[in-house]
């Protein structure tokens, strides 16, 4: 039930607009005279129309389109999407491929692909210690698109009963495999606009790691109506795998953006030799070559306090501080909540991305946007963000001497922060900033629907 601008200017009037299980709209008029309720003016069946991001209905009836997002509805990164388009009074349906529980959207079904049922419900991602990660990465590429088929009949189901007028698929593995396999097999009168959206990894990680990998991933591709990435080296990839030249791209962050109300920089640069890795236990980033680097700068800077987000009581982490005998200088955190990252970004003066697959890494940005100085693996993605020796430091994240080198340099050049501090908050509101960017998205959404 939706409340509708009156058709006349008539007091006491109330326009109500109901829709039905076919998705139909009836327009009712309810008059007020006095205490007496009237049911007056008309009743009419109003069937819909599609024009920009909006529901247009004859007589001027505007509704905000109905989206339906494939993703891990667990990850803050989707959550930070997706309650943009709740605020903004969009009707949100969710398909999540991991078991979770959220009280913001108007539907959610738990549609499990490539194992995931095996999580349980309202776990964290990325929860399981360095050895598990790294198994059931390779695990779930060699078995998991054989799952696609089965989970895609019940994606395809929810679509049919939602009937969304876009859908968006968070990541190619496997939310988008499992949603353009549901809409290539479906039977429709119409198309349903669909975007992917690629993430860090998708085409230099999981792409090429098996045979079913790749030939999913050009699947997705080919079908796919407009690709969203955080990355303009993923637009180039995706157009080596098979997404055509004449269709429709968007360059932001995951995310959408640096929320500049959470995440901005301290009144002066910080004193005491401090440094964040907040990447967390990942696959694709080199922890064992982070922590082999410590005693490397420890050796210079003996103060220094190493803080690591996402791997308190990591078997791994802890190995290797008792093996380097720095348990000292580290600090191995839980998860942080999203809210209180910004004053633990502004504590430090550097910050640590140790990755070898990557695209735009937000929790890097967000540092830079909170005046860390980042040192980062040297990757096209990442050299996006960060020219080496202006605005932070690139180095070999299979070496800890590299990381070292990078993180004593970093130390010692007080002015070079300070330049890369200014550089970093102009360079994050220019590219970064999440309600500019979020209002692409929705121009962008406007120009496929």
């Amino acid at each position: 039930m939706y409340p509708i601008t009156p058709i006349h200017s008539q007091k006491h009037l109330i326009p109500i607009l109901f829709e039905n299980e076919a998705h139909q709209f009836i327009s009712i008029h309810i008059v007020f005279d006095n205490q007496d309720a009237t049911l007056a003016h008309l009743l009419n069946i109003l069937r819909l129309t599609r024009l920009g991001n909006t529901i247009k209905y004859p007589n001027g009836y505007n509704q905000k389109m109905r989206i339906l997002f494939v993703t891990d509805a667990r990850s803050p990164i989707s959550q930070n999407w997706i309650k943009h388009f709740i605020k903004q009074g969009y009707e949100i349906y969710i398909a999540s491929t991991f078991d979770v529980e959220l009280d913001f959207p108007a539907r959610l079904e738990f549609t499990p692909v490539a194992f995931s049922a095996a999580k349980k419900k309202n776990s964290a991602p990325s929860s399981a210690s360095s050895v598990t990660l790294g198994f059931r990465t390779i695990f779930r590429q060699w078995l998991g698109p054989l799952t696609i088929p089965s989970s895609a009949r019940k994606l395809r189901k929810f679509i049919q009963e939602v009937k969304p007028d876009l859908i968006h698929a968070m990541r190619i593995p496997y939310e988008g495999m499992l949603t353009t396999k549901a809409l290539v097999g479906a039977r429709s009168s119409r198309p349903i606009p669909f975007i992917v959206s690629v993430w860090g990894n998708d085409f230099t990680l999981h792409a090429p790691s098996t045979p079913l990998m790749k030939s999913y991933t050009k699947f997705v591709l080919q079908n796919v109506t407009a690709l969203h990435s955080d990355t303009n080296r993923d637009i180039k990839l995706a157009r080596e795998y098979g997404f055509p030249e004449e269709k429709l791209s968007l360059v932001t962050p995951g995310n959408g953006g640096v929320r500049n109300d959470i995440f901005y920089p301290p009144a002066e640069l910080v004193k005491n030799p401090i440094i964040i890795n907040p990447r967390g236990v990942r696959p694709y980033v080199r922890s064992d070559s982070f922590f082999k680097a410590i005693p490397l700068v420890l050796t210079k800077y003996p103060e220094a306090k190493f803080i690591c987000t996402s791997m308190q009581n990591e078997s791994q982490a802890l190995k290797w501080i008792e093996e380097l005998n720095i348990s000292h200088a580290v600090e191995l955190l839980p998860a942080i909540e999203y809210q209180k990252m910004g004053d633990l970004f502004r504590s430090a003066q550097i910050v640590v991305s140790p990755s070898i697959h990557d695209g735009t890494p937000n929790s890097l940005i967000e540092a830079m946007a909170c005046g860390c100085f980042p040192v980062a693996g040297d990757l096209e993605s990442i050299r996006e963000w960060i020219t080496h020796g202006q605005n932070g430091l690139l180095f070999d994240s299979n070496d800890p001497q590299s990381i070292a080198e990078a993180i004593l340099l970093g130390l010692e050049r007080e002015d070079l922060r300070r330049d890369a501090a200014g550089l970093n908050a102009n360079l994050i509101s220019a590219k970064a900033d999440y309600e500019v960017n979020m209002k692409r998205v929705e121009e962008f959404y406007k120009s496929i629907v």
